[in-house]
């Protein structure tokens, strides 16, 4: 089904989390639904284990908590989160039947050896589902900064326009940037109150 993306109205929930290494066992996951037009219409919190293997399902697990049949498309702020709980972006696409676009920042050369050196007993599904997900592309986005995306059930112009739309200045879209927010702020709460 093709994405309407000039549809004034169209929603994105943007997936972000915060995590604080040494501090808990959990990391903050935020949602955030974000009308095009800047209306926020929504959001959800969920949790994710650190350096577990839950991500994916904490992911359907707040979209599903929504109650929403009217998110057009989902972002996520990574794809490997929470010290390498690593989401399963093909899994999600399928489970949510949503297209999606995983967003990163920087260049990088991998993350095998990480994956290998800390988690020696169970390198080898992370690094599956890694490799499943993809290559990133580069896309240049209207403000002129460079992210770095792999998306699902778009093409690559639908899956900049998107992200241009989305992306009011600099390189985060506002979906990503509230949900980032949202997940540091409550982050910051559990370590202050010791919750």
């Amino acid at each position: 089904m093709p994405i309407h993306v000039d549809k004034k109205g169209i929603r994105a929930l943007g997936i972000s989390e915060s995590f604080i290494k040494g501090f808990s066992e959990r990391s903050v996951l935020a949602g955030v639904v974000l009308r095009s037009d800047m209306i926020l219409d929504g959001f959800s919190f969920s949790t994710t284990r650190v350096g577990g293997m839950d991500s994916t399902e904490k992911i359907i697990e707040l979209y599903t908590a929504m109650e929403r049949d009217d998110i057009t498309i989902l972002l996520l702020n990574g794809c490997v989160i929470s010290w390498y709980n690593v989401v399963d972006l093909h899994y999600l696409n399928q489970e949510l039947e949503t297209p999606l676009i995983c967003v990163t920042y920087e260049t990088s050369d991998g993350l095998e050896k990480y994956f290998k050196e800390y988690f020696p007993d169970e390198w080898q599904s992370r690094v599956r589902i890694y490799h499943k997900n993809g290559r990133r592309i580069a896309l240049r986005l209207r403000t002129g900064h460079i992210i770095y995306v792999r998306f699902l059930g778009m093409s690559n112009d639908e899956a900049s326009r998107i992200l241009d739309k989305f992306t009011l200045h600099g390189a985060i879209s506002e979906p990503l940037r509230i949900a980032r927010l949202l997940a540091r702020s409550l982050m910051r709460s559990y370590q202050i109150y010791n919750i």
